[in-house]
């Protein structure tokens, strides 16, 4: 008897029970259900993380292969239909379940099966063309003037050159990937609708937010409000900006194209005003700076950064990103650093997403392994984007040894950038949530024309003229992390209102604006207690109400970017 067959009998007697619980303790079965889960699963999730952190660090074929191998057979537990009978009936008899972590449990569950009850076939189907078009992006090197380069060389002319041509060609090398991956990502956009609909979802993304524990109709409403809260001042923001940089290309504001911001989906404020807020960092220690920080607030990442992969190479993904292997401590981080503004907020984000997790065991291990990982996708982001803000504070830097030659000069210049940045993120978000919205509902319209009219719409920028290219499908997100963006949005939310309540408990009389944590292990122990400690097991929604007293809300976000 081979493997494959034993494991399949194993799997069997595992989970092999009525569909019908009848009158057994409901208490009972949900334990025996979860410890079932876990033992088939948890050595699957761990195999699956290794592979996927491996394929993005070396970037070698086989890599992804086995991370695609990998995938399947997690995707293969999960889409036994008597297994997620068994957790349906589980969920319809959940009002018996007396124990809160049970009941919690029953409820994630049940959002991880559904996802799976289609057709083997198609769960294999997007999980090849999910990776190879990740592979393609992450193999992907620009080529300018002849060479090829880096994400990180595209984004530097972007940033420091006067040159338009030089600018457009960098701009327009950095875009090419769309056009290789424009024909897969539009397969592998039918592919997932389709698992929608095999589940009675009008489209992926309408049953994506349904299994993030979201409502579309509370999503539009929030961006709407922003779109609302926010129309105005980024216009008056971007005429700005659009004036410096006029001047400083030496040509009219209406000449203006895509590539003469320095993003190269204008997400970013650019630094253009009074300081180049590079200057501290281009001899610091990046790593030193983020590991003094978070050991100084009682959250050292030491063994995270032992485990992490943190400069360039050939083949490894050109993004950064902080990855829990195990849910017990073996939490990484991805990045390609160089000593500059960028890559010190990156560094500050993505161990932020590690001290959320596993590492120290500041999500407890009394936790069950299905409820040992992060609230919601927003509420990490929101944490990692708190602590991302500190780097545009000149406190902050001469906090954690840096030197800033002129403090008065830097914090105003940050300052602006930090207000900047947030409206500018934040019409940026409008754009994804939207696109991909529109995409999914009708796929076979002109995407490129789609995204080109809401980036008109929301960041003021035009399609650069006969341009005719998959400039969507560019953007990584689009392809190997779906109806995810508008999270960063909601963790941008998160983040000024987790500030500003922990600025209210343990700096009272204090500005949420002179408030940089340094050196306070109370704000740790504010975290893990408030945020962390709680892993999975509240809805998000109840999280944010228990970390800050307060309903998710702009209002915290308004008071930021009018400062």
């Amino acid at each position: 008897m081979g493997f494959k067959q034993l494991s399949s009998i194993l799997l069997i007697m595992l989970f092999m029970k009525s569909n019908v619980f009848g009158d057994q303790n409901m208490d009972k079965a949900a334990k025996s259900f979860l410890d079932k889960h876990e033992l088939i699963m948890r050595p699957l999730e761990i195999a699956a993380n290794l592979a996927w952190w491996n394929a993005n660090t070396t970037g070698s074929s086989s890599d992804f292969d086995k991370k695609e191998k990998a995938q399947n057979k997690i995707d293969e537990a999960l889409a036994n239909a008597n297994l997620f009978q068994e957790i349906k009936s589980l969920k319809d008899n959940k009002a018996k379940i007396t124990d809160s972590i049970l009941s919690r449990s029953v409820d994630v569950l049940f959002l991880i099966y559904l996802e799976k009850q289609v057709p083997l076939d198609l769960l294999k189907k997007s999980s090849a063309l999910s990776n190879k078009v990740e592979q393609s992006f992450n193999s992907f090197r620009p080529v300018i003037q002849g060479k090829d380069s880096t994400e990180n060389n595209v984004r530097g002319i972007l940033k420091n050159s006067l040159d338009s041509n030089l600018r457009q060609e960098a701009w327009e090398a950095g875009k090419k990937v769309g056009n290789i991956l424009e024909n897969d990502l539009k397969e592998l956009v039918a592919t997932r609708n389709q698992i929608a609909r095999h589940l009675k979802f009008s489209n992926y993304h309408e049953m994506q937010l349904f299994l993030n524990e979201q409502k579309a109709s509370d999503l539009i409403k929030i961006f709407d409000q922003l779109d609302e809260l926010t129309r105005e001042p980024f216009q008056q923001i971007k005429d700005e900006i659009d004036s410096k940089l006029a001047l400083n290309y030496k040509i009219k504001k209406e000449q203006l194209q895509a590539w003469h911001y320095h993003d190269p989906f204008f997400q970013e404020a650019p630094a253009i005003f009074g300081l180049d807020l590079d200057g501290p960092f281009k001899k610091a220690d990046l790593l030193g700076l983020s590991q003094k920080f978070y050991k100084g607030i009682g959250l050292p990442i030491d063994r995270v950064i032992a485990n992490s992969d943190l400069y360039e190479k050939k083949g490894k993904s050109p993004h950064a990103f902080c990855t829990d292997i195990d849910r017990s401590g073996d939490v990484r981080v991805l990045a390609n650093v160089k000593p500059d503004d960028y890559w010190a907020s990156t560094l500050l984000h993505e161990f932020g997403h590690a001290v959320y997790s596993s590492n120290n065991n500041n999500i407890p291990a009394s936790l069950p392994y299905l409820l040992r990982s992060e609230c919601h996708i927003l509420t990490t982001e929101g944490v990692a984007m708190m602590f991302e803000r500190l780097t545009k504070r000149s406190s902050f830097l001469k906090a954690m040894g840096l030197k800033v030659e002129d403090s008065e000069g830097f914090d105003a210049a940050a300052s602006k950038n930090l207000k900047n940045r947030l409206l500018i993120f934040s019409r940026w978000c409008q754009v994804m949530l939207r696109f991909e919205k529109g995409m999914y509902e009708d796929p076979k319209q002109d995407l490129n024309l789609l995204w080109w009219t809401l980036v008109k719409k929301y960041q003021g920028i035009s399609m650069p003229v006969n341009r005719n290219s998959a400039d969507y499908a560019s953007k990584i997100h689009i392809v190997s992390a779906p109806v995810y963006y508008h999270n960063y949005m909601l963790g941008e939310l998160f983040a000024s209102q987790v500030h500003h309540a922990i600025t209210k408990d343990l700096y009272p009389g204090k500005s949420p604006s002179e408030v940089i944590y340094e050196g306070n292990l109370k704000v740790g122990d504010f975290m893990r207690n408030k945020i962390f400690s709680s892993g999975k097991s509240l809805p998000w929604d109840d999280l944010v109400k228990f970390a800050t007293d307060k309903p998710l809300s702009a209002e915290a976000f308004s008071l930021d970017f009018k400062k």
